[in-house]
């Protein structure tokens, strides 16, 4: 391979020729005229060829240094406009964000949240991908994930993008008459109760505080769903009584179309997290977090 010319010195022939003298260049440049004259000289010397004539009264470029000039400006030009657009690139984020969320982080937070980008951010293509399970951010090559509470596995960074969660035991007029309104969590093996199924097939126990302690119930019922938007819908339709986040159900509380029960008894989890690895994050992801964190 060719050996490459001293970038340093072309650059600063191409100043001089540009300013048509050393003392506006190192003006320019802010550098000592003696080491600008100096780097020009040795360019010359380099190449075998004389670049400037000097005189006491004027500067002038040889048919070699109007040559060599013409060509340093044009490459010069071309890199400052490529890193321009490196700029741009930075200060105008783009590219695709992948995120691994469930459909009550998606609809709830997420999707009103990151509505804005449309116009803030219109470079940036968000792929919001609604799974239940827990999944391997890395492997299955998403960007992010989210999450309920704050813990997240090692290289990982944890961000809280809701407050705290709270729960509620909801059931339907028709169902609470049937089956009575509970009073305590005890109460709770009286009725169906729609269980939430993880991916490994077990089941997620109710957790619900009595008397300062924690305590668990475990749904017994003919229904289970992977995701909590179906466990509403279920309830909704007389099938039990569902554990969800109340926010789910807050307009049908307000209707009466669901009535709340063992709401002293209720628990509030930790709220939803954005996680992902805490190296090479990219402008785009950036924007999403800055724009989801609370």
């Amino acid at each position: 391979m060719a050996k490459r010319e001293n970038y340093n010195e072309l650059y600063l022939f191409m100043q001089v020729a540009r300013e048509g003298s050393f003392t506006a260049a190192a003006r320019r440049l802010g550098l000592a005229q003696s080491g600008i004259s100096r780097s020009v000289r040795e360019l010359e010397e380099r190449l075998g060829v004389q670049l400037l004539v000097r005189t006491t009264r004027r500067l002038s470029l040889t048919q070699a240094g109007e040559q060599l000039y013409q060509a340093t400006e044009s490459a010069f030009d071309a890199l400052d406009s490529g890193l321009a657009t490196l700029a741009h690139y930075r200060e105008t984020p783009s590219g695709t964000v992948r995120i691994n969320a469930s459909q009550h982080a998606i609809d709830k937070c997420m999707l009103p949240k990151l509505a804005i980008f449309k116009q803030r951010y219109p470079d940036i293509r968000l792929e919001l991908m609604n799974e239940s399970r827990f999944v391997n951010i890395i492997t299955e090559r998403f960007d992010a994930g989210v999450r309920l509470g704050p813990e997240v596995g090692q290289g990982m960074v944890a961000v809280r993008i809701t407050p705290d969660m709270e729960m509620a035991v909801v059931g339907t007029p028709e169902h609470l008459r049937r089956y009575g309104f509970p009073q305590t969590p005890a109460d709770l093996v009286a009725h169906p109760c729609i269980g939430y199924q993880f991916a490994d097939g077990g089941l997620y126990q109710w957790e619900l505080i009595q008397d300062g302690k924690s305590v668990t119930h475990r749904p017994e019922g003919q229904w289970a769903f992977s995701d909590s938007y179906m466990e509403a819908e279920a309830a909704r339709l007389g099938l039990g009584l569902a554990y969800v986040p109340v926010e789910l159900v807050a307009n049908d509380l307000e209707r009466g179309t669901l009535i709340r029960v063992l709401q002293r008894y209720s628990l509030r989890m930790d709220g939803l997290f954005l996680y992902y690895p805490h190296r090479n994050v990219s402008p785009a992801l950036r924007a999403v977090i800055d724009t989801l964190k609370i």
